[in-house]
């Protein structure tokens, strides 16, 4: 059965295969070779209960369809209802989602479906915060590569349900040159050429500088995007008005929350922030019984 987990038609949509896979992976890392031995030996085979996922904290919602999932993968007739929609704010008590169906499946993949809530909710909220300290600037808040090995697709569709945006999801989808990529190709001028020679028309070229000498050689020769790693407000400030609105420019480097809107108040168009899914707290969530049948 194809999982509905609340889904919301402004975000990207999960990929049904990816959510299968690591949903797979996470119940064998939990079951192991045994099952759920406390379960099994606590709860009749043919015992029902209604659940509900709750919100403990305040926060945006992430991860409904990968928490039906877990429960459907365990008992396919387990009744998964979302009251709420991915990107959805939530105050402690809110109800999320209600399951009923076997209490043993509901017991068992409970933790796993909790996990992957919790970890993609953080995000989101984290996400949020940021969105919501830049509003009213042209500033876009968005992510980076610093993601959890493997989870990558499920971390960067959190930082949308919180209103941010991607950057590239992988080394395949657009060209970054950093600072080793400038030292190993010669220059910024001969990596710039280089990549234009290698990438088909459709692969964005962005370039990372950290002065505004290199900002002035990359736009002399046709960068898409550049980021600006590490300046100060000031300079932030010139390399906007250097710019002249040709390029994207993108701040990285010092982002938080004490510091984000006067980055944004420069005039950049993006800022990339890694802590949206390197440092992100696990939002508070969790699973009680209604009711149970035996």
């Amino acid at each position: 059965m194809t999982p509905t987990g609340g889904a919301n038609p402004d975000l990207p949509r999960l990929p049904r295969g990816l959510i299968d896979e690591a949903v797979a992976k996470a119940l064998a890392e939990d079951l192991g070779l045994a099952g759920d031995i406390t379960t099994d030996a606590t709860v009749k085979a043919a015992a029902t209960a209604i659940a509900v996922i709750a919100a403990r904290k305040d926060g945006v919602v992430s991860g409904l369809a990968l928490a039906e999932a877990a429960f459907r993968a365990l008992d396919d007739g387990i009744t998964f209802n979302p009251h709420v929609r991915d990107g959805a704010a939530v105050m402690p008590g809110t109800k999320i989602a209600s399951i009923s169906g076997s209490a043993r499946a509901i017991l068992t993949a409970e933790r796993v479906a909790l996990n992957f809530m919790g970890r993609m909710s953080g995000i989101a909220t984290l996400t949020r915060a940021y969105v919501d300290s830049v509003a009213g600037t042209r500033a876009v808040i968005v992510d980076t590569r610093k993601t959890t090995p493997g989870l990558r697709a499920f971390e960067k569709y959190a930082v949308r349900c919180g209103g941010g945006g991607n950057h590239r999801t992988g080394l395949f989808d657009a060209i970054l040159i950093k600072d080793n990529h400038i030292v190993a190709a010669g220059g910024a001028a001969q990596a710039v050429k280089a990549a234009r020679a290698h990438a088909g028309h459709m692969v964005k070229v962005e370039v990372e500088v950290d002065t505004l000498d290199q900002l002035r050689e990359v736009l002399a020769h046709g960068a898409d995007a550049v980021l600006l790693d590490n300046m100060s407000l000031d300079e932030l400030r010139q390399a906007v008005a250097i710019n002249d609105g040709r390029v994207l420019l993108e701040a990285s480097g010092g982002v938080s929350l004490d510091t984000v809107r006067a980055i944004a108040e420069t005039g950049v168009d993006l800022i990339s922030v890694g802590a949206l899914t390197h440092s992100a707290p696990v939002l508070d969530l969790g699973i009680d019984f209604e009711s149970a049948q035996r």
